[in-house]
This record gives structure tokens, C-alpha cells and sequence, in this order.
């Protein structure tokens, strides 16, 4: 327990729930109906996740290092503010911030998707398909509020729920691969490395959470020992289960029809045991995006929370429910996230995926790219943290993190890029505005003084 506000607060997370929050925050959304997205490129997709899974661990061992150092609420916003100062901290805050909501809605989307395996009218209405992807949302968000113990809870048994499919099919979908199936390695129309970069891109909106066991710190028992486990052995089961599970898929569905599936896996197993097992993988799919998005929704409250605590964003961010529950963040996150939806409104929702997650992970890289180098900035601003640590390793480690970013962001696209760009710098008005209310509240309280 911890000291908060003056009052006691129990830390109620450890290893093996931050452990399912890191996977289950990852195994979700994307590698439920990826493969219809990678379908696109053609089988380079494999080769494109296995570069993905080595750039992520060393991104994920970046940041395991530094939740040694920095043990406090906020992940990737933390780590920047200590090194980077205020402006920066809250630019990766607010980019953070958006793409966890963004994420959320291609989440939700995707959910609704897999329900359709049982609902195929869900598929030929919009209006019902709109209103259960909303409703998914609300859901969760009244779960999160309720309390964090509750939110972990549910994040445990959707991680070991949504993995018994996947593991099924990872080891019995190879007696059912059909090498044709894999020999369409580029049908993109593009540059092999073009190809694989685009692709590679999108894979990272799987890995994308991998820092989750970083940011509710605060709510973690020994933080500085089960963050960093959690943080490799999520990354890792994460990228065994992606690799596996993807080859098999592609191997048993044909390329063309793979693309045009919004349950992929479902397609997989009733290919491979017969129609009863489309009911089983969908549901499980279900299941998996479910949890996905209630570990989501949890972090879309604490990302605001934390950089409200150090002023960076609107005060009534850190305001606690009794159950210790940022409320106020998670309900007006959910509310950007039904605007963004209502924006997006009928659009195909495998378009409509692919379209959201490009921008949610542009979003997420650029924490990620500021993070990857800032163990090396907080060397040398207080190196009584390294006592006997070399800095070579950090070199190399950040370098190769830093590396991978960058190639991820420039292989997002022109339009992409330019969105994200702009997304950056929305953010300067914000700031400023926030810094100048500050400054006229300072001064009106020194003047009554």
C-alpha cells in the first residue's frame, strides 16, 4: 500500500495480472483480424511479424530498464518528463493519450465484428452494428470505474480464455497448412521493402502494449521487480502466439478469401474441423477483443492521471472515485471514442480497422521513439540511479530501439506520417493553454497573498 492524497491506497496488481494485462492488451484486436489486413500483402506478412516481435522485445527491454529506475504511475509519459522536461512529457502524454482511445475504438469495432459470426445481421445493418460497438464501449467503461481489482479480474480469465483457441490452432492448424496457400509471398503491387515495411507497420499495432504493466505503477505489489517480468514474459507470449497462429491461418485459408474475412480465425478453424468450430474460435475472438479493450480502457484513464498529477493536464484528470478509480479520464475518453465512431459511421469495418489502427499506431510510436533513447538522457542527468550499469549496453539497446521506430513510423505512410504530424502538433495550443491558466491562477493567489 501507498500514501496518495492522505489517504492509504493498496496496490492490488501482481506478476501474473500485470502479466495477462501486457498479453491480453496485446492478443486482441489485432491478431484477430490482422490476417485479413496482411492478406493484402501476401505471406510476407509472416517474416513481417517476426521482425516486428525482435523490434518490440527490444523496445519492451527499454522499457523494463527504466520501470526499474522509475517506478511511478504513467509508463512512457513518466520516463519522458523525468528526462525530456514538461513539454515533452506532455506531448508524449497527449499523443499516448489519443492513441488509446483511437485504439479503443478499432477494438470495439472488431468485437462487434466477431459477434457477427453469430449475428450475421449485425453485418447488413450499420445502425446495429454502430449501436453494439458504442455499447461495448460504455460496458467496459463501467467496469473500469467500478475499480481497478475488478478491471484486472476480468483482464485474467479473457487473457486465458482467448489463448486456448489460439494455442489449438497454432498446434493442430499446421496438419492443415497448405503450402500453395503460402507460396503468394508479395501481391501487394509494391517494392519487396516497401511491402514489408507497410506490413511490418501494421503487425506493430499487435505489439502495441507492451509497456502496459509500465503505466498503473502506483497499483503494482514491488513494482520494480514484477514490471520489467511482466513486460518480457507478456512481449514474449505475444510474439510466440502471433507467429505461430498467422502462419497457420494463412496456410489454410486462400489469400483472396483471407482478405475479404472479418473473422479470420474463425474462417481458419471451420476449414480445419468443420462449421462447428467457426461458433468456437468467433466466440473466443469475442472474448479476446473483449478483454482487450477492458485492458485499454483501463489505461485510457491512467495515461491522463498521471500527467494530471504533475500539471500537465486539467486537474479534474486526477480526481478519484472512492474505489481509486480515475473516473472523469475514463468517461470522457469513451466519449471521444463514440465521436470518432459516429465520424467513421458505414464505413466497411475491415477499412474501417485497418484506417484507425495506422493512426493508433503512429500515435503509440511517438512515446515510443522518445522513450527508447531516454534511459541514456536520465544517465546523465542522475547517474547515482546506474551505480555499476555500463552505458555501452544502454547504447546499443537504445540505438536498436530508436532504429526500429523510426523504420516503423516511416513505414506508415506519407498520409499517415502527415496526420500524425499534425496530431503532434495539435498539441502546442493545449499546452500552452494549459500553462497560461496555470500562471494567471499563480499569479491571482500571489497577488491576494
Amino acid at each position: 500500500m501507498h500514501i496518495e492524497n492522505g489517504r492509504v491506497v493498496r496496490r492490488t496488481l501482481g506478476l501474473w495480472t500485470l502479466t495477462a494485462l501486457v498479453a491480453g492488451n496485446m492478443i486482441g484486436s489485432g491478431i484477430f483480424l490482422l490476417p485479413s489486413s496482411l492478406a493484402a500483402f501476401g505471406t510476407i506478412g509472416i517474416v513481417s511479424w517476426i521482425i516486428t516481435a525482435i523490434g518490440t522485445v527490444m523496445l519492451a527491454l527499454v522499457f523494463a530498464r527504466l520501470s526499474r529506475l522509475l517506478p511511478r504511475t504513467g509508463g512512457p509519459y513518466v520516463f519522458c518528463h523525468e528526462t525530456y522536461g514538461e513539454f515533452i512529457g506532455f506531448q508524449v502524454a497527449y499523443n499516448y493519450w489519443i492513441a488509446l482511445w483511437v485504439g479503443n475504438a478499432a477494438i470495439a469495432v472488431t468485437f462487434v465484428g466477431y459477434l457477427a459470426a453469430f449475428f450475421p445481421q449485425i453485418m447488413n445493418s450499420n445502425g446495429l452494428a454502430f449501436g453494439l460497438t458504442v455499447g461495448t464501449v460504455w460496458l467496459i467503461t463501467l467496469i473500469n470505474i467500478i475499480g481497478i481489482k475488478r478491471a484486472g479480474q476480468v483482464q485474467v480469465l479473457t487473457t486465458i480464455l482467448k489463448l486456448i483457441p489460439l494455442i489449438l490452432i497454432a498446434i493442430f492448424g499446421l496438419f492443415y497448412v497448405k503450402a500453395d496457400n503460402l507460396t503468394q509471398f508479395n501481391v501487394s503491387g509494391k517494392p519487396l521493402f516497401s511491402a514489408l515495411t507497410a506490413a511490418a507497420t501494421l503487425t506493430m499495432w499487435s505489439f502495441i502494449g507492451f509497456e502496459s504493466a509500465t503505466v498503473p505503477a502506483d497499483d503494482v505489489i514491488d513494482p520494480q521487480k514484477n514490471i520489467p517480468r511482466a513486460t518480457i514474459i507478456g512481449t514474449l507470449i505475444a510474439a510466440v502466439v502471433y507467429i505461430f497462429t498467422t502462419t497457420c491461418v494463412m496456410g489454410v485459408v486462400p489469400i483472396a478469401e483471407l482478405a475479404k474475412s472479418t473473422s479470420p480465425f474463425a474462417a481458419a478453424a471451420m476449414q480445419m474441423f468443420g462449421s462447428w468450430a467457426k461458433w468456437l474460435v468467433a466466440g473466443a475472438g469475442a472474448i479476446a477483443c473483449f478483454g482487450t479493450l477492458n485492458g485499454w480502457v483501463l489505461m485510457q484513464g491512467q495515461i491522463p492521471l498521471a500527467a494530471a498529477k504533475d500539471n500537465l493536464f486539467p486537474p479534474v484528470f486526477a480526481k478519484l472515485t472512492k474505489t481509486g478509480t480515475p473516473a472523469f479520464g475514463l468517461i470522457f475518453s469513451s466519449i471521444l471514442i463514440t465521436l470518432l465512431l459516429v465520424m467513421q459511421y458505414g464505413a466497411n469495418m475491415v477499412t474501417l480497422f485497418t484506417r484507425i489502427i495506422l493512426l493508433a499506431t503512429l500515435a503509440s510510436l511517438i512515446p515510443y521513439i522518445f522513450t527508447s533513447v531516454a534511459e541514456i538522457l536520465l544517465y546523465y542527468q542522475r547517474p547515482e540511479l546506474f551505480s555499476g550499469k555500463r552505458l555501452r549496453s544502454m547504447l546499443v539497446l537504445a540505438s536498436l530501439a530508436f532504429i526500429y521506430a523510426f523504420w516503423a513510423i516511416w513505414g506508415s505512410g506519407e498520409q499517415t506520417i502527415t496526420y500524425g504530424l499534425m496530431l503532434f502538433l495539435s498539441g502546442i495550443p493545449f499546452y500552452i493553454l494549459l500553462k497560461g491558466r496555470q500562471s494567471t491562477r499563480s499569479g491571482a493567489l500571489h497577488n491576494n497573498s
